[in-house]
């Protein structure tokens, strides 16, 4: 991509068919967004027409030491790594290695989902597609809070116990286990780690320093901390989620680090392979000499087949006022949408402390990338809008305060619900002695729970899960034979109850779990766990 050459030198230009593009205005316009949306730094690059028109980094990568934000900082991608994870299966699809409609479980022969159809005619199609039947986020409690202590191989064979909700391949909903599985058929098929392929089959081609794997010294010097953000104590580091140059279990879904100048190198080739593809086929040319023309590490056939739509997504009355969307679907690791009367393929990217966005306008030869270390989507929804409406014939708002209203208006609706907060109706029935003791799932492993001296006259509860380090709390009775759980990281997890069960002489046998809310829900985290109590 020779343009790189000429990065620095051509920042700033104003493209001559655009006549809104004002970088001065999208400067002002993410420094306004950081500031109302708690966000410590962004950085921001803007690809048209095979040029790098803008690459800027704004605020601090990390508050305590002042270290600011520029256009090399490296950040989290959270779910926008899902593009590169379908990229890599699209690669060994070229190297006649597998095919999208291969079975998974004819290259992974310990997958199992609860529904035997589904198990017996999962695509790895299907991986990528997130309408698996399960409920959206089934199984997100073997990766989240990380550190994970669950492996991948684990994961994937602890599908069994996720029940569905849906027929298979009924509806959407969205599934990280399912791209983690994914990753597990590229390590099966190459003979390589997962990170390794990424890295060497996917960034290396691109010229990209960005890390699916291990990060050298030098790149994890550049990396942005993970902030979050409270009323009641301002900007927060979230130390759990913070760049370690280490490859993560959650790497396929949501685990891969980059910078927005080296994202702008993957939207550029995306754009170039999808405009010569369009040329060629108007010109008649045959499919080798589509497939010769690309710079991406994969054929123009994959990408098609990745653009393609393949689950319907629900459009709100806002997508169709502000940018006259009345579709949307998912793709292979995009989605995909009517954007202005233009086709418009975007991720989004959400883990606590950082934030992600990439967008592709092919007919306008427009990509953007958006990388913040904050947790308000306002911030990078904001600068997306802002820019792309930059280059499209229609009227620009100030996005910061629409963003600030539209959340401003979800708020009051769910206060207008009422309070959720649980109140106690009765007495607790059960005494220290008879919840202590171990707790066992069949995939989700063990909670304990301890009896622990205090400063205090009275002993406190403490309960710990043997799998992931972060779910550590304090126990205290509610009423009957609920308690509640008090997690230690309030950004972890939600606090949420624990109903103990008993059997006909009052002994305690086991224990359910369920979020700490007088709301019903059957699609939460704990949905799929029986913990029975181990003598």
């Amino acid at each position: 991509m020779k343009f790189f050459g000429l990065i620095f030198l051509l920042l700033g230009l104003i493209p001559s068919a655009v006549a809104k593009w004002d970088p001065q205005a999208l400067d002002a316009t993410v420094k306004n967004a950081i500031d109302t949306f708690y966000t410590p730094g962004m950085s921001v690059s803007v690809v048209h027409q095979n040029q790098l028109i803008y690459a800027k980094g704004f605020g601090l990568a990390n508050i305590a030491k002042q270290l600011p934000v520029n256009e090399n900082t490296y950040f989290r991608l959270a779910s926008t790594s899902k593009a590169f994870t379908a990229a890599a299966i699209g690669v060994l699809v070229d190297q006649e290695k597998l095919n999208w409609k291969d079975l998974v479980i004819d290259h992974l022969p310990h997958f199992r989902m609860q529904d035997d159809y589904a198990t017996q005619h999962f695509t790895i199609e299907d991986l990528l597609t997130h309408k698996s039947g399960l409920v959206g986020g089934a199984g997100d409690s073997m990766i989240w809070p990380e550190p994970s202590g669950f492996s991948r191989e684990e994961v994937v064979k602890n599908l069994r116990y996720l029940t569905p909700r849906y027929q298979f391949r009924q509806r959407y909903a969205y599934s990280n286990v399912l791209y983690i599985t994914a990753g597990e058929i590229v390590e099966k098929i190459s003979g390589k780690s997962f990170e390794d392929f990424v890295d060497q089959h996917v960034f290396k081609p691109l010229g990209m320093q960005c890390y699916a794997g291990d990060m050298p010294k030098t790149a994890l010097s550049k990396s942005a901390l993970s902030y979050g953000h409270r009323d009641s104590e301002g900007i927060y580091p979230i130390p759990r989620n913070a760049i370690q140059g280490e490859a993560l279990m959650s790497a396929a879904a949501g685990g891969m680090v980059c910078s927005a100048a080296e994202m702008s190198k993957w939207v550029s080739a995306l754009l170039h392979d999808a405009k010569m593809d369009d040329e060629l086929k108007n010109l008649g040319e045959t499919s080798e000499l589509i497939e010769s023309s690309q710079q991406l590490p994969f054929s123009n056939k994959q990408l098609n087949k990745m653009w393609q739509s393949y689950t319907i997504l629900g459009v709100s009355d806002t997508d169709t006022e502000w940018d006259s969307t009345y579709f949307r679907n998912y793709g292979l690791g995009w989605r995909l949408s009517n954007y202005e009367g233009y086709k418009h393929i975007s991720h989004t990217g959400t883990l606590s402390g950082y934030q992600a966005f990439v967008a592709l306008i092919p007919e306008l030869e427009l990509g953007v990338v958006v990388l913040n270390n904050g947790s308000n989507y306002g911030a990078r929804s904001a600068v997306m809008q802002t820019v792309l409406k930059m280059f499209i014939d229609t009227e620009q708002k100030d996005w910061v305060a629409e963003y600030v209203a539209y959340q401003d208006e979800r708020e009051q609706a769910y206060l207008s619900r009422g309070d959720t907060t649980p109140k106690a109706l009765a007495k607790g029935t059960l005494s220290n002695k008879q919840v202590v003791g171990t707790y066992s799932d069949q995939w989700f492993g063990d909670f304990i729970i301890t009896e622990q001296a205090t400063n205090k006259k009275k002993n406190v509860l403490r309960i710990t899960s043997s799998r992931m380090a972060n779910l550590r709390g304090t126990l205290s009775a509610f009423q009957d034979t609920s308690y509640k759980i008090e997690w230690d990281n309030k950004n972890a997890a939600s606090d949420a109850f624990m109903h103990f069960e008993l059997d006909v002489e009052r002994k305690v046998i086991g224990a359910k779990l369920h979020p700490f809310s007088t709301k019903t829900s059957n699609s939460h985290e704990w949905r799929d766990m029986h913990f029975l109590k181990v003598e």
